[in-house]
């Protein structure tokens, strides 16, 4: 077959040497395809139109339309810049097309710049505002940038630290509700799932990257249009994970699909990396079920014969055994041995006034004990075995496992006294004081999406509309599970929307005095709707009429800021109490510090001239923990702040580790030097406890080995 193909290959490159190329990569892109598993299109790699970006010299461009032309420019073509010259009209590019077969002039401001995924970039972050009642509490930081990109500058801020990772992406529902490379993709589009995938695989590669791999979690959450393929996604891009999809009822009222059955939940799929696990944490009684194993407050006896898999006589003949009971006092007489696979158990003579108890499973077969005759007689003795209702030989016995017995070891049950049987009467706990690990099924009031999404989000940004907003109980409920016992775990959200992970991270803080900080990433786009008016007005991206529509600087920025100082974007007090778990008027707002930003594309050359410091610093501050007042220009010598310092010039080298050693919580040293002996000798002039940066090689490193792209 092989042969074949090559032959035939051999055979049109004489005739199209272009054409035949083309088609071995082809065919090797699908050679490589996975025999088994999840194949889809990679797509070429997507791209992102910088609107308001300084076009300069080297940049890929394309043509912008004409104002009120609401599709696209009739020449779609990327283009590289050549020269810019300056005319009596204004600036002039000279374009040469990226085949180098065509070449124009166009006026800069018709131009916008296009980065590639395929290239690397060197990210800067330009402050846009910020809200501060935290005290010395590190901020929460708001990134509006294309969230790829955004991801690769946290490569260089927090690679392998990231705790927890909440991501509500498009559901590719088929209503233009998200873009591929600058295109809305509809339900029209026959490659409408590839294209989901190869989006949302580019960011998740990135993802696992930031995520501590021995101890983190990650969030999505999904309907049922992609849940299939997510599900295939994660577990090839996450393979030493331990995955879990847990089904959340978000509208009670159920979501009319037409001729399909009413959607009333959708689905979490919860990644689970190193040791991360869901921890046991109080909750609402609504959270507890009625039937089968129930938590109210009290120590849960389970019962003693196994019922589910392996769980007949023969799985396990040691465990098949008589328990001896006096059915006139309902207490354990004995415990005897196991019997050969072979003996009838009605070959067993019970003591004189006893009844033999068997694991006599509810279809009339032979069972078999969770435990062995010693482990059975120590727990007896402990108290840790129960009996039930009297019923001959097939009476309950029931017991106490080592996590319950843990429980009453640890102090969160109380013995306080025996029942007649000699098993152990415990204190109940009041309902704050229960934990529990719930089940995959979660139906519970607070995760109505409509209640505490929709209608919340009107309650701090009246008269905006977002659609679909996550309950902020639901997306609150999630991380406890994994946040509970850390309580400054950093979180991230790349699809951030109006914010609903922030505020649930700013609420965990709120109720058990934490310091977790959250960082956000939305694009600043609008709706399609909201595009297509725009430009009819002639307005275009970049347009100061455009962006103030857009969702980070209309819905995010608005709701995080309402949210910290309890005040609507018009001054207004928030109305109304947050429910359920810690209430308290939205009014009082929250104590906590947000910092928003706009992703910048810097100049390498530029940077590692040290002349762009200023765009660079605030990624400093962040690797450093974002808490404190970041360093923002440089200096003759060097500067310090809260939690890291810079080293400008390595003649103050001395002095500047002298400071360093008399602040005690510097976590972070950056040192500017192009030489890497001149690092290592200031380096080792620190203490053991600061971590040393060289800048600009560091910073510029990261983005050189351009990770994460095909």
């Amino acid at each position: 077959m092989a042969n074949d193909l090559n032959n035939l290959l051999d055979r049109v490159e004489r005739v199209d040497r272009s054409l035949a190329a083309e088609l071995r990569a082809q065919i090797s892109t699908l050679a490589r395809r996975r025999e088994f598993g999840l194949n889809f299109e990679k797509h070429k790699p997507e791209t992102v139109e910088l609107y308001g970006r300084t076009v300069r010299a080297g940049d890929k461009v394309r043509l912008i339309a004409p104002r009120g032309q609401s599709g696209p420019h009739e020449d779609a073509r990327t283009w590289r810049v050549q020269t810019i010259t300056k005319t009596r009209t204004g600036h002039q590019a000279h374009l040469l097309d990226l085949d180098g077969n065509d070449e124009r002039d166009a006026p800069l401001d018709e131009l916008v710049v296009i980065a590639d995924f395929r290239d690397p970039i060197y990210p800067g972050l330009r402050s846009t505002g910020a809200v501060r009642r935290g005290e010395d509490k590190p901020h929460h930081v708001v990134i509006n940038a294309e969230n790829f990109h955004a991801l690769e500058a946290m490569l260089f801020t927090h690679q392998g630290t990231v705790s927890a990772a909440f991501l509500d992406p498009p559901y590719n529902s088929g209503a233009r509700d998200w873009k591929y490379s600058n295109d809305y993709v509809d339900a029209e589009d026959g490659y409408r799932h590839s294209k989901w995938l190869a989006f949302m695989e580019r960011r998740l590669k990135l993802a696992r990257k930031l995520l501590n791999p021995t101890n983190s979690v990650l969030i999505i959450s999904i309907d049922e249009r992609e849940c299939l393929r997510l599900g295939l996604l994660l577990e090839q891009t996450f393979p030493e994970a331990r995955i879990q999809m847990v089904s959340v009822a978000i509208n009670p009222a159920a979501i009319a699909r037409g001729s399909e059955f009413r959607r009333a939940d959708e689905y979490y799929f919860f990644v689970m990396l190193g040791d991360a696990a869901p921890l046991p944490v109080p909750l609402a009684s609504d959270w507890i079920t009625t039937k089968g194993r129930t938590h109210r407050g009290e120590i849960r006896w389970d019962l003693l014969r196994r019922s589910a898999a392996s769980s007949a006589r023969s799985d396990r003949p040691g465990m098949f055994f008589p328990i001896f009971l006096n059915p006139d006092t309902r207490t354990i007489h004995s415990v005897g041995e196991a019997i050969d696979l072979d003996t009838d158990r009605a070959a067993v003579a019970p003591p004189v006034g006893t009844i033999a108890v068997w694991p006599i499973r509810r279809n009339g077969t032979e069972g078999r004990w969770r435990l062995g005759p010693s482990s059975t007689r120590e727990a007896l003795t402990n108290g840790f075995v129960k009996v039930g209702a009297v019923k001959g030989e097939n009476t309950p016995i029931y017991y106490l496992t080592v996590g319950e017995q843990r429980k009453i070891q640890d102090g969160i049950y109380t013995v306080t006294g025996r029942d007649t049987d000699g098993s152990v009467v415990t204190s109940t706990l009041d309902s704050d004081e229960r934990r529990v690990i719930p089940s995959t099924q979660w139906r519970v009031a607070s995760h109505d999406s409509t209640q505490y999404g929709s209608r919340m989000l009107m309650r701090f940004i009246p008269d905006r509309r977002f659609p679909f907003p996550k309950s902020l109980y639901a997306v609150e409920d999630a991380l406890r599970f994994f946040l509970a016992d850390k309580p400054d775990a950093v979180v991230i959200d790349f699809f951030a929307g109006s914010g609903t992970t922030a505020h649930a991270v700013m609420r965990l803080n709120h109720q058990d005095g934490g310091h977790r900080r959250s960082i956000m990433v939305t694009n600043n786009e609008v709706s399609a709707t909201e595009e297509t008016s725009l430009r009819r007005k002639g307005h275009r991206p970049g347009d100061p009429e455009w962006e103030a529509l857009g969702i980070c600087d209309y819905i995010t920025k608005p709701r995080i800021e309402a949210a910290i100082t309890g005040l609507t974007p018009s001054g207004e007090p928030i109305r109304g109490e947050y429910q359920f778990t810690d209430p308290f008027p939205m009014a009082n707002g929250l104590e906590e510090n947000v910092e928003f930003f706009t992703l910048t594309y810097e100049d390498p050359r530029v940077v590692g001239a040290d002349m762009a410091f200023e765009a660079i610093a605030p990624l400093l501050w962040m690797r450093a923990g974002a808490r404190g007042e970041p360093i923002t220009s440089t200096t003759d010598t060097f500067a310090l702040a809260d939690t890291y310092g810079v080293l400008f010039a390595i003649d103050a080298a001395g002095a500047f580790a002298a400071a360093v050693d008399h602040a005690g919580e510097l976590e972070v040293a950056f040192i500017v030097t192009d030489d890497e002996k001149q690092f290592q000798r200031v380096a080792a002039l620190l203490p053991a406890r600061v971590e040393t940066v060289r800048l600009y090689e560091s910073y510029l490193r990261t983005f050189e080995i351009n990770t994460g792209k095909e």
